[in-house]
């Protein structure tokens, strides 16, 4: 089971403890609309578990993507829909998508995912 969003807007507070901001480094702008999903490992069945979806808003956000409560040490996945994205813009891109696998292993920390993303580029880091 999961729960569906949209955010908001950025003027939103969110206390999720994972956080994502997706940059258009091609046009130098927040990546507004993007649609995204974000996932866990279930390790005994190892199969990814769809937990939320959502848009980024205006300046590139989600926020939202989890509660604590529903934080928990594990495999994480979060999904871009860069394909769609662009071509809301009207541009074709060589990466239909993105996908963001990362480790939390203590559920006290937060977790901070960006995306830099071009039409035929993308980076991530851990951010803070």
């Amino acid at each position: 089971m999961y729960s569906r969003f949209i955010a908001m807007g950025s003027s939103a507070k969110s206390s999720s403890p994972i956080t994502t901001h997706v940059l258009n480094t091609g046009d130098g702008v927040p990546a507004a609309r993007m649609a995204l999903s974000l996932h866990r490992l279930d390790p005994r069945m190892a199969i990814w578990n769809l937990l939320t979806i959502g848009n980024t808003d205006e300046d590139g956000r989600c926020p939202g993507l989890i509660t604590s409560d529903a934080f928990t040490p594990g495999l994480y996945k979060v999904r871009f829909e860069t394909g769609q994205y662009w071509e809301s813009l009207g541009q074709s891109s060589f990466y239909p998508y993105v996908e963001i696998v990362f480790s939390v292993s203590d559920a006290d920390q937060s977790c901070h995912v960006p995306l830099l993303v071009s039409r035929y580029s993308y980076s991530t880091y851990r951010g803070s």
